[in-house]
């Protein structure tokens, strides 16, 4: 989010400033797009994994910034809440063993991270919301001390002008009140990052906007909050609701919410950026020194600083990103929509199949985005986040089809003809989609183990609803560190 910021430290001049140097980017940004030598010749991938941070009864861990310093890597930093890390894989091409690689150098990172977690009587859990937070542990105090954290907090809860109101129905109901983003902190995520040509972006942020529900579906591993068994992906409708800035009226008005799955398909990346400048205000009016077009005419590369934060503050599914490594730009998709965990086998299989069936359908001769319309991919999102493997979608010439026998049947045979498209070697293919085939033929995924440990615990060992969640969570972490995939994991 840029530099540092002192809460409360934005004039009306600092406003005034940002919105002319937003728009100024923005300028520079469409001449870029006409005319620019972007980075696409072998396009990289990259991972971002949120982790949580438990003791050893199972209970959040507000100790981030210790355990930061007794790790003492690069690769990890502060999230939003002190019982959070994040970690960074380093970007590369998937092409040969690419997988295994990412492998290789997850397994040794978290082993590290969790050998020195262990120094402050915590452990590391990939999981996408933990189940044993309650609304004591979500308050402001509890936020990372880095006043960028804060000062977004004000913002948000500023502009809203009143408390946020958490509203979720699904196997059961939550219905609270916070006076901050914390609860926000609760949704930990598994993000893919794919490298893209500028005159193809629009095809592959298309076909992830299609694919949307059906990755939530597969990987959902966030079913509790507070206690309550809520959705099977909880965490879309909680980070849509912990972030929103508009009070009842505004929403009455149509006023588009910040976490947004969009309103349309599109025809450039501009057309996403464009749209960030029309409809949302600035949260954080932070300004740098640069001016983008006497870089771009003295044959620079902009940094677009003000552009790129202003992005950062709208919570698209589907983010568009520009970015520049090694004095060259770059353009990539961001592909936000699934959870942590459960191990890493899991999160790379999950990544596989986005990666080869995002490149299978944006190279399609049909595309998909011409035969679904954009109210359905969002109606799907929704169910598949409600019902996760038992959801039923919407698919062109299919009709209504329940998720799993679409992946079965349509999607991994084009997930597997997208990663042959990236050179992956046949048998890392094979490997990590036959975990999705798994998940899909067995009917486990994170969160129906999470709720079948649960009932088991509460039926079976006569545990009531916060000792079985307790006591899933401790047995989960153990089983994360087998590394064996989630439907082969026993529930008792």
């Amino acid at each position: 989010m840029g530099r540092d910021v002192s809460q409360g430290a934005f004039s009306r001049e600092d406003r005034v400033r940002y919105r002319q140097k937003v728009r100024r980017c923005l300028d520079v940004f469409a001449l870029m797009l006409d005319d620019f030598g972007f980075d696409a010749d072998r396009p990289m991938t990259g991972l971002e994994i949120e982790l949580n941070l438990i003791d050893s009864t199972a209970e959040p861990a507000m100790r981030n910034e210790e355990i930061l310093a007794h790790i003492a890597d690069p690769l990890f930093q502060t999230e939003l809440g002190q019982f959070n890390l994040e970690l960074n894989a380093l970007p590369r091409l998937i092409e040969g063993t690419g997988f295994a690689d990412y492998a290789h150098d997850l397994r040794g990172s978290l082993a590290r991270a969790d050998e020195r977690a262990a120094k402050s009587d915590a452990k590391i859990l990939l999981v996408g919301i933990l189940p044993t937070l309650t609304d004591q542990h979500l308050i402001a105090e509890n936020l990372s001390t880095n006043e960028r954290y804060r000062a977004l907090n004000d913002q948000i809860v500023g502009a809203r002008g009143e408390d946020i109101e958490l509203d979720i129905s699904g196997v059961e109901r939550l219905r609270t009140h916070t006076d901050s983003i914390a609860p926000e902190a609760a949704c930990t995520s598994l993000q893919f990052h794919l490298q893209v040509a500028p005159d193809s972006f629009a095809d592959y942020w298309n076909a992830s906007q299609a694919i949307a529900a059906v990755q939530v579906a597969v990987g959902a591993n966030s079913p509790y909050l507070y206690g309550r068994q809520l959705w099977a992906e909880t965490r879309i409708a909680l980070f849509e609701q912990a972030t929103d800035t508009r009070p009842d009226e505004l929403k009455a008005q149509g006023v588009r919410p910040r976490v947004w799955f969009g309103e349309r398909w599109i025809t450039s990346i501009f057309d996403l950026f464009e749209e960030n400048v029309r409809y949302f205000p600035p949260l954080l009016p932070i300004c740098e020194e640069e001016d983008p077009v006497e870089v771009l005419h003295s044959g620079g590369v902009p940094r677009l600083g003000e552009l790129r934060l202003h992005n950062g503050t709208v919570y698209r599914w589907n983010r568009p990103v520009y970015d520049i490594m090694d004095g060259r730009p770059h353009l990539r998709v961001e592909n936000r929509v699934l959870p942590a965990g459960p191990t890493v086998v899991d999160m790379l299989a999950n990544a596989a199949f986005y990666f080869g069936l995002a490149r299978a359908l944006a190279e399609a001769d049909r595309p998909i985005w011409s035969q679904l319309t954009f109210s359905s991919a969002e109606e799907n999102f929704h169910a598949a986040a409600r019902r996760g493997l038992d959801a039923v979608l919407h698919w062109p010439r299919l009709g209504e089809v329940p998720v799993t026998e679409l992946v079965l049947d349509v999607l991994l045979p084009k997930a597997a003809a997208g990663l042959d498209g990236f050179g992956v070697a046949p048998a890392e293919r094979d490997r990590l989609l036959g975990v999705i085939e798994q998940r899909c033929r067995t009917g486990r995924n994170g969160a129906t183990w999470q709720t079948e440990a649960v009932w088991t615990a509460e039926r079976h060992r006569g545990l009531d609803r916060d000792a079985a969640l307790h006591h899933m969570v401790q047995r989960y972490a153990e089983l994360q560190r087998s590394n064996e995939p989630v439907h082969t994991w026993p529930v008792d």
